[in-house]
């Protein structure tokens, strides 16, 4: 949140090209991810293909994105927490429809994964803008 944060309002409809996510898009794109992914953990591989909280949401502010957000962060924070270290190399998401069987633990990794790749291209636009990037490495 820290470098989402650090995105200057008149910058969050910012794009480097025609074919890539606008600053905005990015952070929800990462939050609505995180909807996605606790969805299919609950429901260990099943996407449930409906749409999301975000789906009718419009674009407004990167604040307005992560005020939005609160409630199924805290959701998803819960259900991590919730898990015993036994349940997290017992546990198979299994997802047939893209050829994957991955371990509990493992696919909250991948969770992290995906936002850390985002946080690298959100500092590479800012980079680009020649804005100052917020320091987000202790």
């Amino acid at each position: 949140m820290k470098l989402w944060l650090g995105i200057p309002e008149d910058r969050c409809h910012w794009k480097p090209d025609a074919g890539a996510m606008t600053c905005i898009e990015m952070v929800r794109h990462v939050l609505e991810s995180q909807y996605i992914y606790q969805q299919i953990i609950k429901n260990r591989g099943d996407k449930n293909n409906g749409p999301t909280p975000w789906h009718d949401q419009p674009y407004v502010s990167i604040q307005q994105e992560i005020w939005f957000s609160l409630p199924y962060q805290s959701a998803f924070m819960q259900m991590v927490n919730s898990f015993s270290d036994n349940e997290l190399e017992e546990i198979e998401i299994i997802r047939p429809a893209l050829n994957q069987r991955r371990k509990l633990g493992d696919y909250l990794l991948r969770v992290a994964y995906h936002e850390a790749v985002h946080a690298g291209q959100l500092l590479s636009y800012l980079r680009n803008l020649d804005i100052d990037r917020p320091k987000i490495w202790d």
